[in-house]
């Protein structure tokens, strides 16, 4: 018994079955037996000369019997049998040829999908905001299921650091620039699509301009003045945030602005209204984050995305899905319009994109504290002048690679000021200089220390300047 699908403009013919099971070895003798039971169908499946009608596709799993035997292509109880007419309606102005008909036959076989939802996602374009951890698995899975013009924006260059988790990427675009590098790959993927980057960094002064092109906006950021920037541009221009972000082993995704009945749902000044402190919450690149977990939660990104597009299902707009990779746990919060929000009311205060960098406090840090760089760092090493070097990362980073510093991770250094000594320079480090940062104001808010200096870059700067052959991280 072969199974039958049966598109949403026939089933009107076969008593609303979406899926009939048919006993017949070839494609001639299946629409016989179908003509048979639903005779109604008949004229739908034959033109008068007995031959199948143009306007129809009928395939095997995910071959057109055109390019098979036609009638005569036998078929089993292991194939999938898709009728696919072609039909009016909906976004008139979309087409598909046969191949693209076959590679999304996944999708239009689904009752709940269908073909209607597959010319949406042809017909949308899709901004995403960042090509990395989260970019990545998110713009592969677009440009997979369809969606027919995506753009990225992105300034960064492809680094080995990034492979472990940024899987848009490999060995060969080390050094490129991340747009240009997924441009190539999505293209192979699907080349069916239209791929647009831009090479820049999203500004306030850019902003407006590139997101009113797009319906959907995908916020694949890691920083929290990029996010803000995003989420107040889709606020002024009416359009959808699909949002995500991570860290080590959490992840959350969520839809802001989401129009439902003509009321726009909450947006991420709902959730947060003000960033935390600068400093307070370290990015991927200081916290770290474990590789496969972009993957997962750009994944589910991605699904919020079609599901935006499409209309199947029941989007996150007003909720926050919460996931921790770890216990292997997920929740989902609700989250609500709060008047406080000043984009919210009829009378907003933010009508204009602002100055986010000094929203967040980037660059405003409490207080600034005293800095050497690489090369005053080589200096003392190769001078006489004795110091200390504490290096406050956690205990697998400096497995990984160090400069010889004594190893008190950030959260204990406040139970070890006994080891810091106060009658020599003492040069602080961390990965890339926020953490060593941090350090160096409690300490010196707590026990007075006058003698601490953050290494400007942290180990990172110092590989790259003095010793090239150590790998960084």
């Amino acid at each position: 018994m072969a199974t039958v699908f049966i598109p949403s403009p026939l089933r009107k013919f076969t008593e609303n079955v979406s899926k009939i099971e048919v006993d017949a070895h070839t494609i001639g003798e299946l629409l016989d037996t179908m003509s048979k039971k639903y005779p109604e169908l008949k004229k739908y499946l034959y033109t008068p000369e007995g031959k199948t009608p143009s306007f129809i596709n009928i395939f095997v799993d995910d071959d057109d019997i055109r390019n098979l035997e036609m009638e005569n292509t036998p078929i089993s109880a292991k194939n999938l049998i898709s009728t696919v007419p072609a039909i009016a309606g909906g976004i008139d102005d979309v087409t598909f040829s046969k191949a693209e008909l076959a590679r999304y036959n996944r999708h239009i076989i689904i009752p709940e999908f269908g073909l209607e939802a597959q010319k949406k996602l042809k017909s949308a374009r899709v901004l995403v905001v960042g090509s990395g951890g989260l970019g990545s698995p998110l713009l592969l899975y677009l440009a997979a299921a369809g969606v027919g013009t995506i753009g990225i924006v992105d300034f960064d260059i492809v680094e080995d650091s990034n492979l472990h988790r940024q899987v848009l990427f490999g060995v060969d675009e080390i050094g490129l620039s991340k747009v240009e590098a997924a441009k190539k790959r999505l293209e192979g993927i699907n080349p069916y699509i239209t791929i647009e980057v831009y090479n820049e960094k999203l500004i306030s002064g850019n902003a407006l301009e590139l997101i009113s092109q797009y319906d959907v906006i995908a916020d694949g950021t890691d920083n929290f003045p990029t996010r803000y920037l995003v989420n107040d541009a889709c606020v002024l221009s009416d359009k959808i945030n699909v949002y995500a972000s991570i860290f080590q082993f959490e992840g959350q995704v969520s839809v802001f602005n989401y129009l439902n009945d003509g009321v726009r749902g909450p947006n991420y000044r709902d959730l947060y209204e003000t960033p935390p402190p600068a400093g307070l919450v370290p990015s991927c690149a200081e916290g770290g984050v474990l590789g496969v977990l972009p993957g997962i939660i750009g994944s589910l990104q991605a699904l919020e995305v079609i599901k935006v597009i499409t209309g199947v299902g029941e989007v996150l707009s007003g909720k926050l899905y919460t996931f921790d990779a770890l216990e292997f746990q997920s929740r989902t919060f609700k989250v609500g319009r709060k008047e406080s929000n000043p984009l919210n009311g009829a009378n907003p205060t933010i009508m204009a994109l602002i100055d986010y960098e000094q929203f967040c406090n980037i660059g405003n840090e409490e207080r600034q504290v005293k800095e050497i760089d690489a090369d005053d760092l080589s200096a003392l090493m190769e001078g006489e002048e004795k110091f200390q070097l504490i290096d406050v990362r956690e205990q697998y980073e400096f497995d990984l690679v160090n400069i010889g510093g004594e190893l008190i991770p950030l959260g204990t250094i406040l139970n070890h000021s006994e080891k810091i000594q106060r009658d020599k320079k003492v040069i602080v480090h961390c990965k890339m200089g926020g953490r060593s940062a941090k350090a160096i104001r409690d300490l010196e808010d707590r026990f007075g220390f006058q003698n601490l200096y953050n290494l400007k870059g942290g180990i990172i700067d110092y590989l790259k300047e003095y010793e090239p052959d150590l790998e960084a991280y």
